[in-house]
């Protein structure tokens, strides 16, 4: 399950346009009750959130596009 924010209300960890550090927490996913956090992989700029949270994701499937800088 992806989560934007670290619960229900709170501010999501990022947003379009947003310009994060590499190893900045972009979202949470939830594996069997497990959460972890998707770290920026490099200094970039989020271009589009792909998914909602609560959404139910696959391995591999996109999250977040982004735009290295």
């Amino acid at each position: 399950t992806f989560y934007a924010a670290s619960q229900p209300g709170a501010e999501p960890f990022v947003t379009a346009g947003r310009q994060v550090k590499k190893g900045e927490t972009l979202c949470l996913i939830e594996a069997m009750k497990m959460m972890s956090e998707v770290p920026a992989p490099c200094d970039c700029v989020i271009e589009e959130i792909l998914k909602d949270s609560g959404d139910l994701v696959s391995f591999g499937e996109p999250l977040i596009r982004y735009k290295p800088c």
